[in-house]
């Protein structure tokens, strides 16, 4: 423990050096994104720089501030709630019941303890790595401990004209990235040391996580688009898969194909948990998984709808694709396994319904209803194969199915995209912010393309980060608990208590 708490010692003293360096700057202005670009020129300057109009004409001329709506602040702050719900307590439960009993504490500390963890780095540096100006890859560090971010300041949303709090964008955000790296403790549960996974998260966090949501969702907003020439210059500065047109509306990409790469790589480098094919290491309380697949669900509709950022009819539409889509994953899913199996299980039925949350989440935006019915049916498919198929051919312990669900869930939904966000095909198609309309022209076969491409970027960046951020934690405070402690469970050898008395 000595060791966990000089780690986190030293992250804080980074991010506080950091931060002060971040104060001798000045703060950035709120159009940095994600905050509206139209922001007035003050009348002062207007004369200072010789304008011979009085102020007041000058303040006619200036644009207009982009209009903050009640409702829609209500809604993303309702959003951001369940968000929160989806992790604490949705995900920890759902991956508590899993586990066997005498483990069942430690992978409850270990995604709790991560929500917290990213919670501070979020606001220290995280933000503004991946919601500033830097480069295509890489964020900047305008917004370093959040300067210059005040209750003023305004993110954009999808409309012209249309903004929210930036602070409500930050915390909004600040669920995804905590729920991201909280997805891949899964994956070597049962067998790895408490001060390890948070040391690996910061690193993974730090070097995979901001990067590709810079990439994919990092750009100026709408308001500066005004004809081809100011869109070249948004795109330009702008995420570089998000300059591709890579279509990731809540976190296929970012959030679940990230974490799923990342976990398959450290059940791989971490290796199998000991018994693993010989002993008994069956679920110990489905019951607990059951009540965290459904508090998942309900914590998604703020994570799929409030994607949106507006309280709008693409809201609505995003909230029912993401229940029709898990609906019709869970049948799937049950369907195949009582062909499979000969029964449909409990732990299948939840998990084949966060596979279709998984699958919808790039898509819900930009798909219709029964495209989304179509990805739903598609996805328990596929992801009942990837648990128990591709499982076996990788020969990996991912101990509780993390890329089976999320690995293969992620890039299946991103595929999916492309081909059912046509218009043809019930979709919102791509809009042209210069014509202020839906693009005419849509192409299936070069938007999978583009969907592709930011799957393959993806799996190799996520992938290469987290295998040097697991070796160099083994190289420094050793990622595995000894074999003793493994037997024992890390309840006990790690955190000194129990689950359950009678144990």
């Amino acid at each position: 423990m000595k060791r966990l708490f000089t780690i986190l010692a030293l992250v804080t003293s980074l991010g506080i050096t950091a931060g002060a360096v971040a104060q001798d700057k000045p703060a950035a202005p709120a159009a940095d994104k994600p905050a509206a670009a139209a922001e007035a020129k003050p009348a002062a300057d207007a004369a200072k720089a010789g304008d011979a109009k009085p102020a007041a004409e000058a303040a006619k001329a200036e644009p207009p501030k982009p209009k903050v709506d009640k409702g829609d602040t209500t809604w993303m702050l309702t959003a951001t709630a369940l968000v929160i719900l989806m992790t604490i307590p949705g995900l920890a439960l759902f991956y508590a019941g899993m586990v066997r009993a005498k483990n069942v504490l430690s992978v409850l500390m270990q995604v709790f303890m991560c929500f917290c963890l990213i919670a501070v780095l979020w606001v220290i540096y995280g933000y503004s790595i991946a919601f500033t100006g830097g480069n295509a890859f890489f964020g900047g560090f305008s917004k370093l401990f959040l300067a210059g971010v005040n209750a003023d300041a305004l993110a954009a949303t999808f409309t012209k004209g249309v903004a929210i709090p930036e602070l409500c964008f930050v915390a909004f955000q600040l669920t995804f990235a905590a729920i991201t790296p909280a997805l891949i403790v899964g994956a070597f549960a049962e067998r790895i040391k408490f001060s390890a996974v948070l040391m690996f998260l910061t690193l993974w966090f730090t070097f995979a996580y901001l990067p590709i949501a810079h990439m994919v969702w990092f750009w100026d907003g709408p308001d500066g688009i005004t004809d081809a020439k100011s869109l070249e210059t948004v795109t330009a500065a702008a995420g570089w898969l998000w300059a591709k047109g890579a279509l990731d509306f809540a976190g296929g990409t970012v959030v679940h194909l990230n974490a799923g790469i990342a976990g398959l790589v450290g059940a791989y480098v971490i290796g199998k948990r000991i018994g693993y094919g010989k002993e008994t290491m069956a679920p110990h309380n489905l019951p607990l998984t059951m009540i965290g697949a459904c508090l998942l669900w309900v914590g998604w509709f703020g994570f799929n709808a409030g994607s949106n950022l507006e309280a709008n009819g693409a809201a609505a539409q995003a909230f029912l694709n993401t229940l029709v889509a898990t609906a019709a994953a869970t049948l799937a899913w049950s369907l195949v396994e009582s062909m499979g199996k000969g029964k449909a299980s409990m732990l299948g039925a939840a998990s084949g319904a966060v596979a279709g949350l998984v699958a919808i989440t790039p898509a819900c935006g930009f798909v219709g209803t029964m495209g989304a019915l179509a990805v739903g049916v598609v996805a328990g498919v596929i992801c009942y194969w990837g648990v128990n198929g591709l499982k076996r051919m990788l020969g990996a312990d991912d101990s509780l199915d993390v890329f089976g669900v999320h690995g293969v869930g992620g890039a299946t939904g991103a595929i999916l995209t492309g081909i059912f966000a046509a218009p043809s095909l019930g979709g919102s198609g791509i809009y042209d912010y210069v014509a202020n309309k839906v693009s005419p022209d849509y192409s299936i076969w070069g938007q999978v393309v583009i969907q592709a491409t930011g799957v393959l970027t993806t799996l190799v960046w996520s992938g290469v980060v987290a295998y040097v951020a697991f070796k160099l934690v083994d190289l420094t405070i050793g990622l595995r608990v000894a074999e003793e402690q493994e037997r024992e469970g890390l309840d006990v050898s790690t955190h000194g208590e129990g689950a359950y008395r009678m144990l």
